[in-house]
């Protein structure tokens, strides 16, 4: 077990079979290697990825296959040889979600650089994908979604 503090969940243990390892970091946070997934809470959509090395980095993710039923990407030859992927059913695949100016029912998702992860050998990447129709942001919800997601809110 590894003791790490965090700004938002305190000082937790993490397994190490649990740590989440980016050989190149995340772009934009190179230095970054070590994460945590931490899911929101049991019955949510939504999950965190702390990092271990800085107590107040964590970004929110999510499954996109929630809510994008359409998306479908491929995962190039060398990420799947950098990440040992065999199987299908190993890879892990998250993306990550911004909420402008605090506002969930604006919540967007990168479908452009989703984060892949070996279930098995917890080696990850954020994979930036090349000739994309996806952006940086879609809208997790519709605008029906949104209003309720907005009165869930308060």
């Amino acid at each position: 077990m590894k003791t790490v503090d965090t700004v938002r969940f305190g000082t937790i243990e993490v397994e190490e079979e649990k740590i989440v390892q980016f050989a190149q970091g995340i772009p934009a946070f190179e230095d970054e290697h070590a994460f945590v997934v931490i899911p929101y809470d049991e019955e949510s959509p939504y999950f965190f990825l702390q990092s271990l090395q800085t107590p107040d980095l964590a970004f929110l993710m999510t499954v996109p296959y929630l809510f994008f039923k359409d998306y479908e990407f491929e995962i190039d030859d060398e990420t799947q040889e950098k990440l040992a992927l065999k199987n299908p059913d190993d890879v892990l695949v998250y993306v990550l979600l911004t909420i402008p100016h605090g506002s969930i029912k604006d919540m967007t998702a990168n479908l452009m650089a989703p984060v892949i992860i070996n279930a098995k050998t917890m080696q990850a990447k954020q994979l930036v994908l090349e000739k994309s129709t996806y952006t940086t942001k879609h809208r997790l919800f519709n605008e029906a979604e949104a209003d309720a997601a907005g009165k869930e809110a308060r």
